[in-house]
């Protein structure tokens, strides 16, 4: 099978990044939102991105025309899903509306059509038993800012053909990323990681050990991480990722229980820096 259009759900921050390597590749790519506006913002952000990468000398011209004239943004999702090759979900983290999203495009993307999630916890294996074809059915976990990071974890689920993980192999490939292949289990690799420093982090801060900035400044420079715990927390957001912890706390048990800390400031409103406050205020 050879992937020629690609069609991304959810035009929000993983959506649009999605679609602009996605577009840069050179695959035909559609982006779909139910909102005008966000793909309007889509659309803003991603030729934003462009022009950095142009002023950096990262692209050239040619190739930033040739990238936008890849990409179709739009509303109507049977159109879209009708002429798919392969669909990459990035719709919220929340399991009944990734449910409901694949449920729509088993009904109308074509019997070959390759279904990705682009989850960073919830189980392949559910979201594939919303269709009936569940070896069509894989995670591709990408990372924010996509057009930046390098990796996407492939997500093997129960029922996932190994043409499909190929073509998925392929198609993060040409998108330029590196791959690693992960056997569906909750949080995959690095969510599981990731969940368990930023909660610790999160303790610490509750604890008076140092402040924020101390504790990124550390993480930054004695552990080489690129981004501090909180940096990073602010811009994945404290809802997403205390919507994380709750599910693994649920299916691995006491070490990813939600420091009291991260639920008392998603209660108050500071999710990060999609609010302007979460941790550090923007």
């Amino acid at each position: 099978m050879t992937v020629q259009t690609v069609v991304v759900l959810g035009a929000g921050t993983m959506g649009r990044g999605i679609a602009q390597v996605s577009a840069m590749a050179g695959f035909t790519t559609r982006l779909y939102d139910l909102a005008p506006e966000a793909l309007q913002k889509a659309r803003e952000q991603i030729e934003t991105n462009l022009r950095k990468g142009l002023e950096l000398g990262k692209i050239t011209e040619e190739q930033c025309r040739a990238g936008l004239g890849c990409l179709q943004t739009g509303t109507d999702l049977d159109r879209f899903l009708a002429e798919a090759d392969f669909v990459v979900e990035a719709v919220p983290e929340q399991i009944r509306l990734k449910l409901d999203t694949f449920e729509r495009c088993e009904k109308i993307a074509p019997r070959e059509a390759i279904l990705a999630s682009n989850t960073s916890s919830l189980s392949i294996s559910e979201i594939a038993a919303a269709t009936t074809r569940p070896d069509r059915v894989i995670g591709m976990h990408f990372f924010n800012p996509v057009h930046l990071m390098k990796l996407i974890e492939i997500v093997v689920a129960t029922d996932t053909s190994r043409e499909t993980v190929e073509i998925t192999r392929a198609v993060a490939q040409r998108m330029g990323k590196q791959t690693v292949v992960v056997r569906e289990s909750p949080g995959f690799i690095t969510t599981r990681i990731n969940a368990l420093i930023g909660n610790e982090a999160f303790y610490m801060l509750a604890e008076g050990i140092a402040s924020a900035e101390d504790i990124d400044t550390a993480c930054k420079l004695g552990l080489n991480h690129p981004m501090g715990p909180f940096e990073l927390v602010d811009l994945v957001g404290l809802d997403t990722r205390l919507s994380i912890l709750q599910f693994l706390h649920e299916r691995l048990g006491e070490k990813y229980r939600p420091c009291p800390l991260l639920e008392h400031l998603v209660r108050h409103g500071r999710l990060g820096r999609k609010v302007g406050k979460g941790v550090y205020e923007y």
